[in-house]
């Protein structure tokens, strides 16, 4: 797999999940939506640990740097 999400993308999609599990553990969300979010959060965060998005593929998005 190639990389193609960059350092910003990987920073944003962290604190999205960071967030989502704060307010699953404080209860704000939850029942079906809170664990739909928590999969969703997960995603995110084994996406940034890649570096690979495979939905960017699909739409020929690569927010990664490019090499000089």
């Amino acid at each position: 797999m190639k990389k193609n999400m960059g350092n910003i993308d990987k920073i944003v999609r962290i604190l999205i999940a960071l967030v989502i599990a704060v307010l699953f553990s404080m209860n704000i969300i939850s029942g079906t939506l809170g664990i739909v979010l928590l999969a969703l959060a997960g995603v995110f965060v084994l996406t940034s640990l890649i570096s690979f998005c495979p939905l960017y593929t699909l739409v020929g998005l690569n927010t990664c740097p490019k090499d000089k």
